[in-house]
């Protein structure tokens, strides 16, 4: 068996120890989590935070607004920013389940391993799309392995866990898309302004927002914020404040809040009619019919196991 088979194999059976059930799985290293999934999903509407995803084990797709970004167990994802995203498990099963390991970051240890590595000059290009998928690598693979070690001899994390993610880090850096990354970490520079007005927008998504006040914060001209903020998450401002809107809105109906015009008021909207026809065409049904929908779907599930 090749080494790299046998890092694969190695890091399914790490992952599945330290998994208790399907979904999210918090492990006791900060900043890394598992998510299990033994049957393919419906799409799922969140927010995918600054993070490297590790597939394990199946195939997922994410979609960001109309760009499909795919990985599986030879290829990892990486979000530089804040970005609304639809994704969903394509290929799982009981006796294969879906297997991904996440590790959020922040854009200060960037920082740090592109100082210490030499790469501020490569960071300083215009930014790109806030999400990438690269091939992996035997040396990320094996930083990752690293890592997940840890978890089976808890007194060494301490100490071990973050040299073991600022190596990991740096091996996403020196791979194909680590010039997309970079230039996020850099004060100053466009990424890390588009990154600020990201953040703005997510702490007060219900609020109105202005184009000028927000390239104003920025200290950017309009034309060039909004040039930017599309360039990188693929959507103008307002469109990705009304994605954090309706799915916020689908995220307390579904937790059984109050009615959808309640909610609509909650996110920002001011007319409920307007609220539903924006709802359905991001969910393909008004409100109502969603959640009664996802609950029949979520019920049939349940009596099936």
């Amino acid at each position: 068996m090749e080494p790299s088979s046998k890092s694969k194999e190695e890091l399914v059976r790490l992952m599945e120890r330290h998994i208790a059930s399907d979904g999210t799985n918090e492990t006791i290293v900060p900043g890394l989590s598992f998510i299990r999934a033994s049957r393919v999903s419906e799409p799922v509407y969140s927010v995918y935070e600054p993070s490297l995803c590790v597939v394990a084990q199946g195939v997922k797709e994410v979609w960001l607004d109309k760009t499909l970004y795919r990985y599986d167990p030879e290829s990892y994802l990486a979000a530089s920013v804040h970005l609304p995203i639809t994704g969903q498990v394509v290929q799982a099963s009981p006796e294969e389940p879906y297997l991904c390991l996440q590790l959020q970051f922040d854009m200060d240890r960037i920082l740090e391993v592109i100082q210490a590595s030499g790469r501020a000059e490569r960071a300083k290009r215009e930014p790109g799309r806030g999400m990438v998928v690269s091939r992996m690598n035997d040396s990320l693979r094996d930083a990752v392995l690293r890592l997940v070690r840890l978890l089976d001899s808890p007194h060494d994390i301490p100490v071990l866990a973050p040299s073991a993610i600022r190596e990991i880090l740096y091996r996403v850096l020196q791979g194909e898309q680590g010039a997309a990354i970079e230039p996020f970490a850099l004060i100053g520079s466009h990424a890390q302004r588009i990154a600020k007005a990201i953040e703005r927008i997510n702490r007060d998504f219900a609020q109105p927002i202005r184009i000028e006040e927000l390239a104003e914060e920025a200290r950017m001209s309009s034309s060039s914020l909004y040039t930017y903020f599309k360039e990188v998450t693929a959507m103008s401002p307002i469109q990705y404040q009304k994605r954090l809107r309706l799915q916020e809105a689908r995220r307390l109906l579904l937790a059984g809040a109050s009615e959808a015009a309640a909610v609509a008021f909650q996110v920002g909207y001011e007319s409920p009619s307007h609220f539903s026809r924006e709802y359905s065409r991001l969910f393909g049904k008004p409100p109502i019919r969603d959640i009664r929908g996802w609950r029949e779907a979520l019920r049939e599930v349940e009596s099936a196991e």
